[in-house]
């Protein structure tokens, strides 16, 4: 039966497919959605992929005969008719490879009426919609997608994607059962788009699952595409177009350019082109140039490469009526800053300034005798400054301070922490709880968890220098009063505390260095007390993950390593600490639990 309002007729299939995605969107979240999806799925894994991902809609496609009927449609739905629409390149892609169409005959459209969750979350339905006329040649594609569904998915959205995170939460969609099933960039949102088939036990009607990251993840979706789950990889690795369009030259040489990626942000910072910029304004090049007293033809170069980055967006003025020649055509060219490119300003939360500028400065120059640590295992730091990257940045004013700086770049990482088991159990204690933290930084965590629990007490361990500039952002942050401060070696962690922090300490060192700080730790620590270790972890597997990256980083500037959860288990024990649990922080990173470990009977007394 077809259900028809004024010279408008609306296809009872597409209707009946519309209200149960509206339906399925606002009656299920992230967390008890992931284990229906992918049955098995639980511990680190759900934890991660819940932590990292949040539901963020329901997709599928229909065929209104024009605009109108759609618009209907949506109001008859009861979900909002004024959304803008977007080309879906995506889709239209993958409808043309379906069904050997040229990708110019269908006009795939994208909207996203919001759709409210059972506890107000904002999230969508995605309608696909390619306008299939009567006669129009398009209705056995029509009749084909309806009886498959192959479009039909449900989204998660990546928050904060990196390269390697979004990476590794692929891995673990692979681990679960679900196959890579294609994807894409979308250039005029500037989204990239991963999908999975998952598995046929599956408890629900979607047979696929997207990944939705925003910005430009090709070379993630380069490797999604590739895989061998994949049904369009091809199995002669050295015989194969890549399915982004790159062959293996292309690929390679975009590999090999990487490091012109790193100077030009860190350029861009240094030049303080991002401070003179905002996300609302586009600049002439020439404005640009004159307010970080630049040359223009030069500064116009950088930011056509910063826009391909996507630090930037390139706009272009409308063209003049006669045809201009190369030079004035590039001086109407404009300049907007990004999201992405506002966290190299110095003025913004969160700012990531000061790490571009040590990756693109000092730890820069080291990753060029890479090859020296590889053949000796020493650090390459220390083989180019002549002593260890801690004695180098202590010496310097500069380079110390940009150093703290950068480390509490990564204060994301630490969001959750102040919820922790251990963290709010300490502060609902009866007496006074102290925390203290041993190599504590500029006190960004400190602060955190100070500021979130006013009957808690912090103790802060920390060099020098460093110490001065915790003291000024721990008053700062109204908690300084309630903190005590120590200057020292990790000999010198304070005794009495009731938990003890390790944040990012321990991959800067070798495993004797680790046991001796960890039987440090465990001398000064009551029996009740106890120990974060705060850590990026190596995947057991292959899987890809910013500790892979960053333990590569460590061997070529510190000496240190990253390690996986086993290995820190039994360093732990080996300091006479036991191992009781562990969870996901953003990032890739782990808070590691540890108490100390129960005292083994002695024999004789066993016996009596």
């Amino acid at each position: 039966m077809t259900t028809t309002f004024p010279d408008k007729t609306l296809l009872p299939d597409d209707t009946a497919s519309l209200r149960a995605a509206a339906r399925f969107v606002r009656e299920h979240d992230s967390a008890a959605l992931l284990p229906l999806l992918l049955p098995g799925l639980g511990g680190p894994d759900l934890q991660a992929l819940a932590g990292h991902c949040r539901f963020a809609h329901a997709g599928l496609l229909l065929f209104p005969p024009d605009a109108d009927s759609l618009r209907a449609q949506l109001a008859f739905c009861g979900l909002a008719v004024d959304t803008p629409s977007h080309p879906s390149v995506v889709v239209r892609e993958r409808l043309a490879r379906r069904h050997g169409r040229d990708p110019a005959e269908l006009d795939v459209r994208i909207l996203r009426p919001q759709v409210h969750g059972r506890h107000g979350e904002r999230r969508a339905v995605e309608v696909f919609a390619l306008t299939a006329p009567p006669h129009s040649g398009l209705e056995p594609i029509a009749a084909h997608e309806r009886t498959h569904q192959h479009e039909a998915h449900l989204a998660f959205e990546v928050e904060d994607p990196e390269p390697l995170a979004l990476r590794g939460l692929c891995a673990i969609l692979v681990r679960h059962g679900a196959r890579p099933d294609g994807g894409g960039y979308n250039p005029h949102e500037d989204g990239t788009v991963l999908y999975f088939a998952l598995p046929a036990e599956a408890a629900c009607d979607y047979g696929r699952l997207e990944l939705y990251a925003r910005g430009d993840h090709r070379d993630t979706l380069a490797a999604h595409l590739d895989h061998p789950g994949y049904p369009g990889h091809a199995e002669d690795p050295y015989d194969r177009t890549r399915r982004d369009g790159r062959q293996p030259a292309e690929t390679l040489l975009h590999l090999l350019t990487g490091a012109w990626t790193t100077q030009a942000l860190a350029a861009s910072a240094r030049l303080g082109l991002p401070d003179v910029m905002d996300t609302r304004t586009a600049y002439r090049t020439e404005d640009l140039a004159r307010l970080t007293g630049t040359d223009r033809r030069s500064l116009a170069t950088l930011l056509r490469y910063l826009a391909m980055l996507g630090a930037v967006t390139q706009e272009l003025e409308p063209e003049p009526a006669q045809e201009p020649d190369q030079e004035s055509h590039r001086k109407q060219e404009r300049f907007r800053l990004t999201e992405l490119g506002a966290l190299l300003r110095a003025d913004v939360p969160g700012s990531m300034r000061s790490l571009a500028l040590m990756y693109g400065g000092p730890f820069y120059r080291s990753f060029g005798g890479l090859d020296h640590a590889v053949r000796t295992g020493q650090p390459a730091f220390d083989h180019l400054f002549g002593e260890s990257h801690f004695d180098h940045f202590a010496r310097d004013p500069e380079l110390g301070p940009l150093f703290d700086q950068s480390m509490a770049a990564s204060s994301r990482m630490f969001h959750p922490l102040p919820g922790h088991p251990v963290i709010t159990a300490a502060a609902r204690a009866h007496a006074p709880a102290t925390v203290v933290d041993v190599a504590g930084g500029n006190g960004e965590l400190l602060g955190r968890i100070l500021t979130a629990h006013p009957h808690l007490r912090g103790v802060l361990l920390e060099r020098p220098h460093a110490v001065a500039a915790a003291r000024r952002r721990l008053d700062a942050a109204g908690c300084g009063a309630r903190c005590d401060y120590r200057a020292g070696d990790f000999a010198d962690v304070p005794p009495g505390g009731d938990v003890y922090v390790l944040s990012r300490v321990l991959h800067d060192w070798d495993d004797d260095r680790c046991r001796e700080i960890l039987r440090h730790c465990a001398r000064a620590m009551p029996a009740h007390a106890d120990l974060l270790v705060v850590e990026r972890l190596l995947p057991a597997d292959a899987s890809p993950s910013l500790a892979t990256a960053w333990d590569l980083h460590m061997l070529c500037n510190v000496g240190g390593r990253e390690r996986r959860a086993d290995h820190y288990a039994r360093l732990l024990a080996d300091a006479g600490l036991e191992l009781v649990g562990r969870s996901p922080l953003p990032l890739d990173a782990h808070v590691l639990h540890a108490r100390k470990a129960a005292a083994v009977p002695d024999p004789v007394t066993r016996r009596s």
